[in-house]
């Protein structure tokens, strides 16, 4: 075996490994550190694998992660493929778990020769190609009678204009498929919100030069509330609802502050519906913005494990097992309840979430900086868990911890070093 950066490598040498249970891909986000604790626990032998773009994995510092492969070709391409079949190929591993939308959008690829390796725990086609379209998921939503924002499709730089007209502002802008790929460039984008025509211009260009649709929304200022599923073959084996009180960012972000609630009957019931309608079989999460007034409005579906799992998890609601189960071809046990009321926060998100209060004052969505200064804080004083924290497995909370100093420490010292250059220059 080689290393690289003390991080075992599987190598196309013909020698085999010791066949694991799953294999758990896109290792550097948090569901993935979930997933590999959770089967873990579970007395599954569980691999993880992430690309070498990222100095630092925590996923690969838990105790139940039996081996750490470093993939040295990128998210998304062909070179990716090929690393992935090898590993495969050698672990003869029965189940592969993804998160990420790059890496989904490459399995989706070429899905049918890679399950003659593997099962993917994903929903198969045409259901996933609903989920991932925004405008076909709220085309069937309607159908349905469930209600979603206005929302005006930006295919070109020289329709934002006439959409801000229409939509008027400050306006969301999201696409309509989060991963967008041109050739062998791709890139993942999120929601935005806009404040000013030049602002939506900045925001679509990227995107739009790739070939991606935009789509242009109304700002909802009520709470962000999801209904996350476990469905096959008609039934439906667990059910469990979360908000997010803070976001990072502010809108549409990843929630670094959410809490278990009791399934509420109108979103729970709409969700229910148009997973069942789209028969999106596997893990999803159905996200929801309620309006000032409190009415529901459905934002996307997620067909793959969230960043905001874990407080599933701590809840009683096992998806990322449920979801190994599934794709091996298990029987299932329905989840019956779960429990309300649990906190869970994502302490570096919330840092950044509140930073940006500061940054951005007066800004839409975006509570006065006194205010979030106030709700950061006292957070501390409120019963929760904490993302990363495990107390059977505390290695990767520290190596997010190192990871997150390191990187504001070095990046103070740029800006300081930075500021001395300029100051140089004006004294000459």
């Amino acid at each position: 075996m080689e290393k690289s950066k003390g991080i075992t490598l599987a190598l196309s040498t013909g020698k085999r490994e010791a066949p694991y249970d799953a294999l758990i891909l896109d290792a550097v986000l948090r569901q993935s550190l979930v997933s590999v604790r959770s089967l873990g626990r579970q007395g599954l032998r569980v691999a993880a694998s992430e690309t070498n773009e990222h100095r630092s994995v925590p996923t690969f510092s838990s105790h139940w992660c039996r081996q750490k492969i470093v993939c040295p070709a990128r998210e998304g391409t062909e070179h990716y493929l090929t690393y992935l079949k090898q590993i495969l190929d050698r672990t003869e591993t029965p189940v592969v778990i993804a998160s990420s939308d790059g890496t989904i959008a490459l399995l989706r690829k070429h899905r049918r020769e890679l399950e003659r390796q593997t099962s993917i725990a994903l929903a198969q086609e045409p259901a996933l190609a609903i989920a991932v379209d925004k405008e076909q998921t709220l085309r069937v939503a309607q159908q349905l009678g469930i209600a979603v924002p206005p929302s005006i499709a930006v295919r070109a730089m020289d329709d934002v204009a006439a959409a801000i007209h229409e939509i008027g502002l400050p306006v969301v802008i999201k696409p309509a498929e989060s991963w967008v790929e041109s050739g062998q460039e791709g890139a993942r984008f999120g929601s935005t919100l806009a404040g000013t025509l030049a602002e939506a211009q900045a925001a679509v260009e990227k995107p739009l030069d790739l070939g991606g649709n935009m789509l242009f929304q109304p700002f909802l200022s009520g709470r962000r509330e999801a209904v996350s599923f476990l469905y096959a073959k008609g039934v439906m084996y667990a059910s469990f609802a979360q908000w997010a009180k803070r976001t990072e960012p502010q809108l549409g972000g990843t929630s670094v502050l959410r809490q278990s609630i009791a399934l509420p009957d109108d979103i729970s019931d709409q969700a229910r519906r148009l997973v069942c309608e789209i028969d999106l079989e596997g893990y999803s999460e159905v996200e929801f913005r309620r309006n000032s007034a409190g009415k529901p409005y459905l934002m996307e579906i997620n067909p793959r494990l969230s960043a905001s799992v874990e407080i599933a998890v701590r809840s009683g609601v096992d998806f990322p097992y449920l979801l190994y189960r599934w794709a091996h071809g298990d029987t299932l046990e329905p989840v019956r309840d779960y429990r309300k009321g649990q906190w869970m926060r994502y302490l570096k998100g919330d840092f950044f979430t509140t930073l940006e209060a500061i940054q951005q004052p007066g800004r839409a969505g975006v509570p006065p900086a006194r205010e979030a200064v106030q709700d950061f804080l006292t957070s501390f004083f409120v019963p929760m868990n904490y993302d990363y924290v495990d107390w059977q497995d505390m290695k990767p909370a520290f190596v997010s911890m190192a990871d997150f100093i390191q990187n504001r420490v070095s990046k103070g010292i740029i800006r300081k070093l930075s500021l001395i250059r300029k100051l140089s220059l004006i004294g000459r």
